[in-house]
């Protein structure tokens, strides 16, 4: 057995934010991605996923028990397959902010769940967001709180422009520019992040009134900006504001930035070469990076390992 594959994603923009509602853009990346599998040779790799499926299987039982209304699943076939050694076969990094759960949920609901929504039907708000909800409920197996929309990124395979948490929608961005000096890149910090801790510093970080009037002040007028401008293809502008998002991240998410990299964030700002932002939760995995020059930012990080993601 081989399922389809599920690809990781980025969120482009409203890390953190998105939990206050401000505007976000999460685009599927297809470098990476992962597939349910079930074949003869063991290893150590498929035995722990297999184990972490069963655990999950598990806690969707305790779902489906608990939410009966919102999401059922098969769990026949799914325990039978699970018992046959299935595994998550999965080139997606795990830790690095670009969905490597979200992936595996997307790829569980699709082949288990009972009278499921599909892709090809008319995907109206409202069947977004029962999507969103189911994804969140099962992806919280794994980060403790959960958006769902990482699952939900995977299982369209569509850019996904979050207006708030009640009003998303699949949208089109600017095609790419292959002869383009602008990019989006990944840094690979060469670190593990933990998203619960991460997300946990956050929460407490809201507590404080100045951490909340920021968020709402700057945060969303930046990221609400970034996003219209990317979706409009005002890349001049989407360079002014993501200057700003970075400053942000280093004044107000070091906790969430890896130390080694305080010093290479602000040599960007400083030097308009390239901008960074965190990518998912931070505290390791991968940093997003723009470019206005792709080859001055490669020059600039040249001791890193960089990705290309997009170019424009």
């Amino acid at each position: 057995m081989k399922g389809p594959l599920f690809y990781s994603k980025i969120l482009l923009f409203g890390e953190y934010g998105i939990i206050k509602d401000s505007k976000g853009l999460a685009i599927p990346y297809n470098f990476y991605n992962g597939a349910l599998k079930i074949d003869e040779n063991q290893t150590e790799i498929t035995q722990k996923s297999n184990k972490s499926l069963k655990a999950f299987a598990t806690y969707l039982n305790q779902l489906m028990a608990n939410e009966p209304e919102l999401v059922q699943f098969d769990m026949e076939a799914l325990n039978k397959d699970v018992e046959a050694g299935m595994y998550f076969d999965s080139s997606i990094p795990q830790g690095y902010g670009v969905g490597s759960s979200g992936a595996l949920v997307a790829a569980i609901y699709d082949k288990y769940a009972t009278d499921k929504i599909t892709v090809l039907e008319n995907l109206n708000r409202e069947k977004l967001l029962v999507l969103k909800k189911i994804f969140g409920r099962m992806e919280s197996f794994f980060h403790g709180t959960s958006s769902g929309l990482d699952p939900l990124n995977s299982y369209l395979s569509l850019p996904i422009l979050i207006n708030s948490k009640d009003h998303i929608e699949p949208t089109g961005i600017p095609s790419q520019k292959e002869e383009g000096k602008g990019a989006v890149f990944l840094i690979d910090s060469e670190m593990v992040g933990e998203t619960a801790p991460m997300v946990t510093i956050f929460m407490d970080n809201l507590k404080n009134e100045g951490f909340r009037n920021m968020m709402k002040s700057q945060f969303a007028k930046y990221t609400d900006a970034a996003v219209e401008n990317f979706l409009k293809g005002d890349f001049k502008t989407l360079y002014q504001n993501t200057k700003e998002l970075s400053k942000i991240a280093l004044s107000h998410f070091k906790p969430m930035i890896p130390e080694k990299f305080h010093h290479v964030w602000q040599q960007g700002i400083d030097s308009n070469d390239y901008y960074l932002k965190l990518c998912g939760s931070g505290g390791g995995g991968y940093i997003l990076g723009f470019a206005p020059d792709y080859d001055k930012a490669k020059e600039a990080l040249k001791d890193y390992k960089l990705e290309l993601v997009y170019k424009f």
